[in-house]
């Protein structure tokens, strides 16, 4: 699994077209981990973009990338699942993903049509059956790998209790004023890896802001060593031991992204960094209206 991957969530959504080309400048840039989902609608454009660089040159076999999807919340049944992920792999035109993920501990009611979920349409999904269709995935080829999405020790704990194939991965949000150290510890201690979304606090969406890039210390720090807040944002995750997935679809953001590999952060730069306060998005909530027995049970 490459250290970084690229993201493809975009609020506002972008046209297929702008998609598909930000996908090809990304690989010609070094890019070879593509987070996708069926939610984000950017899996037809990954296809298309995967089709492209193999016809130009850019990659010589699709065996070269590594492509992560997930299982949306509506298809979060036993007997959906096995044809969700099919519906994804005809989506990309891949053959199998190489991570297969549930996007969140949740279930949505198929009546859901609109934002946020209203509560009665919203319940926590049956682990057990869930993530033994998850297994089949695997078992069948469809996907290398599986793993969870924004899932708490607590869910993860529940998943190890029964599953016979454990989660190689749990994609959780994580950036230095979100840090997420007690979820990644349980992690490493049971051999999962963790893979950070929204490194930059999810600027630029309907539930993120500007604290990231606000961020007095961060931008301290980045003008010290001649970095972006964003360099700095991406190298701290790294050397948290978590990989990181990254989205801009600016090719000279894209490059800078790919460049945290020959720099480090000081002792007394990450002790800047480790006594910001954890100001987290409520970003569940934005989603749902949970109730007060289903935010007890995440």
């Amino acid at each position: 699994m490459p250290v970084i991957g690229m993201g493809t969530a975009s609020y506002p959504p972008v046209d297929a077209g702008t998609l598909k080309s930000a996908i090809v400048e990304a690989i010609r840039a070094g890019y070879r981990h593509f987070d996708t989902a069926f939610i984000y609608g950017s899996e037809q454009p990954i296809g298309a973009a995967i089709a492209e660089a193999l016809n130009i040159g850019l990659i010589k076999s699709r065996n070269e990338l590594f492509i992560t999807s997930k299982l949306w919340c509506t298809y979060a049944e036993p007997d959906l699942v096995i044809p969700a992920i099919k519906m994804s792999l005809e989506n990309l035109q891949l053959e199998y993903l190489d991570l297969y993920l549930i996007h969140w501990p949740l279930k949505f009611s198929k009546k859901v049509s609109r934002l946020p979920v209203p509560k009665e349409e919203v319940s926590v999904i049956d682990i057990k059956t869930v993530w033994s269709a998850m297994e089949e995935c695997q078992l069948l080829g469809l996907t290398k790998v599986i793993g969870v999405s924004n899932f708490s020790s607590r869910k993860l704990e529940e998943i190890l209790s029964l599953a016979k194939i454990p989660p190689a991965v749990n994609q959780v949000e994580m950036n230095p004023l979100w840090q997420q150290k007690e979820l990644n510890e349980y992690c490493k201690a049971k051999g999962i890896h963790v893979s950070a979304h929204s490194p930059l606090g999810s600027k630029g969406t309907l539930w993120g802001d500007n604290r990231i890039f606000d961020c007095h210390a961060l931008k301290e720090i980045a003008e010290a060593k001649g970095k972006t807040i964003a360099q700095i944002c991406l190298r701290w995750v790294y050397e948290q031991g978590a990989s990181v997935i990254a989205k801009s679809f600016n090719k000279k953001r894209m490059e800078e992204n790919l460049e945290i590999f020959d720099w480090s952060l000081s002792v007394e730069e990450l002790e800047k960094i480790r006594v910001l306060p954890q100001c987290k998005i409520n970003s569940i909530g934005t989603f749902i209206e949970p109730s007060a027995e289903l935010e007890a049970q995440l």
